[in-house]
């Protein structure tokens, strides 16, 4: 009787895993199991080196973290910016209650005071009053005293009865404080730095003396009408490098 012969099934991965080797294959399922860093450990301790590949459990790394972000950031759309669009990292206005005076700084120091404009400068001076009423603006005008033509008011006139309080327009060094011999009648002069200096004129009284800093909303008088003056009220001067300038441009 002679004996049939029945061939086995053949295995396709058969031959693949009789050239990996018993090693190589204990690492193969490894990978594959999620066996991980104990598999890695047992590999290592018999003295061979492999290249295992882990599924990894912790957090990604910066690389991997950053390469995720591109993938992401790739699959958004562009958002371009116009082709006339700027951007500004002027500082000037920068302010805040802790430092009220930090936008006047700023724009001191980033250029010289003559060549600030009133768009750069407006609202830098805190005001000198709590309200601010124009009784005489800056500029050419008919002499209330005398009646001529063509005057030139070196400042603001505020509305305020005798003895308003009179506020210091920003931190800065008292340079004058006394009686002005040319109309100011009791007069203070504040040095804010970089050629910038504010006049308070016609006070019935002051209480700083020259030498003394002062802060932005410090009571430094109490408005009046001495000097050459037709009533209560504040002459209120701002001068740049000497020359006044019109107060409106600056506070």
């Amino acid at each position: 009787m002679q004996a049939v012969a029945h061939d086995r099934p053949r295995d396709p991965h058969r031959e693949v895993r009789r050239r990996k080797g018993p090693l190589r294959q204990m690492a193969d399922f490894a990978a594959a199991s999620g066996a991980g860093q104990k598999a890695g450990v047992a590999l290592a301790a018999t003295g061979l080196i492999l290249t295992v590949a882990m599924p990894g459990t912790g957090a990604l790394t910066a690389a991997e973290s950053n390469q995720a972000s591109a993938a992401s950031a790739g699959t958004q759309a562009e958002i371009p910016a116009a082709a006339n669009a700027t951007i500004d990292f002027s500082r000037s206005a920068v302010s805040t209650t802790a430092d009220p005076d930090s936008k006047l700084k700023q724009l001191l120091s980033a250029q010289s005071v003559g060549s600030i404009k009133t768009s750069s400068s407006k609202g830098t001076l805190g005001a000198p009053l709590d309200t601010l009423a124009t009784a005489s603006p800056f500029g050419y005008r008919v002499n209330p005293i005398t009646g001529g033509l063509g005057e030139f008011h070196r400042g603001q006139d505020f509305v305020a009865q005798c003895g308003t309080q009179v506020h210091a327009a920003a931190a800065g060094k008292v340079t004058f404080a006394g009686w002005h011999p040319y109309g100011g009648g009791n007069r203070i002069v504040v040095d804010h730095g970089n050629g910038l200096e504010t006049t308070y004129n016609h006070l019935s009284s002051f209480n700083v003396q020259v030498g003394q800093t002062v802060n932005r909303g410090d009571v430094i008088a109490l408005s009046g009408t001495t000097g050459a003056s037709t009533g209560c009220h504040l002459h209120f001067e701002v001068m740049v490098n000497g020359d006044v300038v019109d107060p409106l441009g600056w506070l």
